[in-house]
């Protein structure tokens, strides 16, 4: 089945699961692209343990909204201090907001929407 955007752009039906590309090296992070538009990026995140190398900042151009689906992880934001997760946990990170990811369990899967506006 098929859909199409206003832009007249074709886009065809996918069905797929959360975690189905878990393969991978404890500590090493998958980012899977999921859907792309103009505007924005939907990717899934796989972590399987893996956190931030030391001293590194995340320091984002467009705002993302992170979802935890499964397992647990603690964000550190610079001025803010940390956010601990559980799986259905959801955060708003405004875009030029430096945070960290501190650590995260060997299951932890995500869902982040990064977007303009």
């Amino acid at each position: 089945m098929n859909s199409q955007f206003p832009s007249g752009r074709m886009v065809e039906m996918r069905k797929g699961r959360l975690g189905e590309h878990e393969k991978g090296r404890p500590g090493e992070e998958s980012f899977i692209p999921r859907v792309q538009g103009h505007d924005f990026e939907l990717e899934e995140i796989i972590s399987r343990g893996a956190a931030s190398p030391e001293g590194f900042w995340y320091d984002q151009e467009r705002n993302e909204w992170v979802l935890l689906a499964k397992g647990e992880a603690i964000l550190r934001f610079e001025d803010e201090g940390v956010m601990e997760m559980k799986a259905g946990d959801h955060v708003l990170i405004p875009a030029g907001k430096r945070h960290r990811v501190e650590s995260t369990s060997v299951d932890a899967v995500w869902v982040a929407l990064h977007f303009r506006g």
